[in-house]
């Protein structure tokens, strides 16, 4: 199995595999899915009460999926303010956005406490324009954050955003200093690690093949079913495979490619602090380096899956590895000798306003499920699992109760029009973008197509 370039890396410090599920066994709380989500859940269930008997089951290695093949980016919720807004109200999308800040400084305390080399750096992130449209496309949103002395943004001279990200193609940029970079795997590694040492039971190559529902569930694999008074769904692009929850989100790729190492090349143009990077379009350019001198770079222009159901669709290269390599190279035209020696995609969840939504599968108050990170889990998991204890333990605090919590989403149409309007959206948007870098517009069939695309970090402008 094809898992990309950060898993590979984690393998060769860790490689140790859980055994299969192969019995029937009893659990307090049974997960579905070793990523982000379902690996902080257990550690936090487990850090509330050693007591509580949590197993966990991974369909192939924990951190396998989308959390060990993002972009390694751990960004906050400030620059989703206004969307968090829109479904919560002011007080509550500010806590939110509170909380989703604080879960920065979570990993980084985290893996020193546990020892795990994520390589974690707390370098911020710049918000840049790459074209003449996209300067101060962010402004509606920082005044709305200043309005509410809540902008952690700081602005940037032009001078000042070139010499960081040592691109010419960055023309303008605003700076969140509270964002950080990880290896995504080895911290996914890392968790798995700690939640073993926790006592939660682990059990790898063993795929959900049902789940039963009723008063007490049973999550049914190929040779063994769990027992258990409570099931999380966190399966993230997995879980479409759920009628309740398929058409919450669309199923995307995030396609990357990495160089080789040039670290002194790196140095000698700027490009030499930790910071994540992203430009201001809708079909996302995000980019980092890495501590030995590669840079990291992604797109999301590769497949859709169709109803649901991913199979082996991103088990390979990212088949868009040549465009997003050249996109590349139109930000460092003058490391254009540098190999890209790596490329591989994975699954986004991606729901229309790009955030996620917890709740009850089916009504089930004994089933709990979370989905639609849309591509922004690496730190928001944090903080869902808060949400997610909340819920299988029926707290009835401000996190079962938070704002994201069964709320009314706006649904993606039934198939197949959401996979062939997928494509149609989504190519939109390149032209509509490719023609902005030339200062050139759209068409106006373009610019309908473009509407219906689902909210991206630049907010609608008004």
């Amino acid at each position: 199995m094809y898992r990309g370039f950060w898993y590979a890396q984690a393998l060769d410090r860790d490689s140790a595999l859980a055994p299969p599920l192969e019995e029937t066994i009893q659990a307090d709380v049974c997960i579905i899915g070793g990523g982000f989500l379902g690996l902080w859940s257990a550690i936090r269930l487990k850090k509330d009460n050693p007591a509580v008997s949590v197993a966990l089951i991974e369909r192939d290695r924990c951190g396998a999926g989308a959390s060990g093949r993002n972009g390694g980016i751990a960004t906050n919720w400030w620059a989703k303010y206004l969307s968090v807004m829109s479904i919560c109200g002011e007080s509550e999308a500010r806590r939110i956005c509170e909380a989703a800040e604080s879960a920065i400084d979570e990993i980084g305390e985290f893996c020193s406490e546990h020892n795990i080399d994520a390589q974690f750096r707390k370098d911020g992130w710049l918000w840049t324009a790459s074209n003449e449209r996209q300067i101060n496309s962010w402004r509606v949103l920082t005044e709305s954050l200043d309005k509410h002395r809540a902008n952690p943004f700081r602005p940037l001279t032009p001078g000042q955003v070139r010499e960081r990200t040592g691109s010419p193609r960055t023309l303008a940029g605003i700076f969140d200093p509270n964002a950080a970079t990880v290896q995504p795997a080895m911290l996914a590694r890392g968790l798995r690690r700690v939640a073993l040492e926790l006592g939660v039971r682990i059990f790898e190559k063993t795929p959900l093949t049902n789940l039963e529902r009723g008063a007490n569930p049973v999550v049914h694999t190929p040779k063994g079913r769990v027992k258990a008074k409570k099931v999380v769904v966190a399966m993230n692009a997995w879980g479409a495979q759920f009628p309740e929850l398929r058409r919450m989100i669309a199923i995307m790729s995030s396609d990357m490619v990495a160089t080789a190492p040039v670290k002194s090349r790196l140095d000698a143009i700027g490009f030499s602090r930790g910071e994540c990077m992203t430009d201001s379009r809708t079909v996302l350019n995000y980019w980092r380096n890495t501590p030995d001198g590669r840079i990291v770079f992604g797109k999301p222009l590769g497949q859709f899956a169709f109803a649901g159901r991913i199979g082996d669709l991103y088990e390979r290269p990212t088949p868009a590895a040549d465009k997003v390599a050249a996109e590349m190279r139109r930000f460092y035209p003058q490391l254009a000798d540098v190999p890209v020696v790596s490329s591989w995609t994975g699954p986004i969840d991606r729901a229309m306003k790009g955030l996620p939504n917890f709740g009850y599968l089916g009504g089930h108050r004994n089933i709990v499920f979370g989905i639609g990170f849309s591509g922004n889990g690496v730190a928001t998991t944090v903080f869902a699992s808060r949400i997610i204890k909340s819920l299988v333990l029926e707290a009835n605090d401000e996190w079962a109760r938070c704002g994201l919590v069964e709320q009314t989403m706006k649904l993606l149409p039934p198939e197949p029009f959401r996979f062939v309007g997928a494509h149609l959206v989504r190519d939109a948007l390149v032209r509509k973008e490719s023609l902005e870098d030339y200062g050139r517009d759209a068409g106006l069939l373009t610019n309908r197509l473009v509407a219906m695309a689902p909210a991206g970090y630049v907010p609608a402008k008004k």
